[in-house]
């Protein structure tokens, strides 16, 4: 039996996330609907990782097994992007090993976080941009921005963290700006709960001045959800899965 791996973008405003939950939309679920659809019969997925509700996707990978052998890797992108709804694609679909779990493969997730930092809003990019009207010190972001490179305890930025281990290593953090966009580009091997969203509305304080950026450094090595609190979570829909790689 092959088995194939998928490259999905999608938009996740009417999504209750990416994993499946009963009675709910997810991404999940619409794939695996689109997948009943095409071979009639039920297939299960596994996907690379999850995303919250209202998050998007460019590079988010599945993979899952193909019960017709005729099915090759342009006729298998074709049928589910015949299937699926107008907000999930399908952008590329590659044969892979019969073990291979693209959760644990990974070896690298890319996240870009994007605001829109103008005094006027962008009707056409509010679903995707947190318009942020106000004045940010890039400098000083990037500054804060290093002390979460690097292998740390992320507590202090993670949600319901229970027993899961805290401890994850960020490879990089990069902060760029074209005109009224800014990217929050953030590169590690594996994240908590709302990491990303946490981090970055902790750069946005430190970007207005309201926290110097050694108080990165401070919150993380209290390893307490609490000593981030004052910053609130970025809203999902600035966030975007961009890439995973293996």
């Amino acid at each position: 039996m092959k088995r194939f791996a998928a490259v999905v973008a999608y938009d996740g405003t009417n999504f209750y996330g990416s994993q499946g939950q009963p009675n709910l939309r997810t991404v999940q679920g619409v794939v695996e609907e689109a997948l009943e659809r095409i071979f009639s019969q039920r297939i299960y997925t596994q996907f690379a990782g999850r995303t919250d509700a209202g998050v998007h996707a460019w590079g988010q990978v599945f993979a899952f097994n193909c019960p017709k052998d005729r099915f090759d890797e342009e006729i298998m992108k074709k049928a589910l992007n015949a299937n699926l709804p107008e907000d999930v694609y399908i952008r590329k679909v590659f044969e892979v090993d019969e073990s291979f779990n693209p959760r644990f493969a990974a070896t690298k997730r890319i996240y870009h976080y994007y605001l829109w930092n103008s005094r006027t809003t962008n009707l056409f990019f509010r679903r995707y941009t947190w318009w942020f009207p106000y004045e940010m010190d890039l400098e000083r972001m990037r500054e804060g921005a290093g002390y979460f490179e690097g292998e740390h305890d992320f507590s202090s930025f993670g949600k319901d963290v229970g027993s899961k281990n805290p401890v994850r290593t960020i490879y990089r953090v990069r902060i760029l700006r074209r005109e009224s966009i800014v990217l929050i580009r953030v590169e590690g091997r594996s994240f908590l709960r709302r990491m990303v969203r946490n981090m970055v509305a902790a750069l946005v304080k430190v970007g207005t001045g309201q926290w110097h950026p050694e108080k990165i450094k401070e919150v993380l090595e209290a390893r307490d959800r609490m000593a981030s609190a004052e910053a609130g979570t970025a809203p999902p829909h600035g966030l975007v899965l961009y890439s995973v790689l293996f």
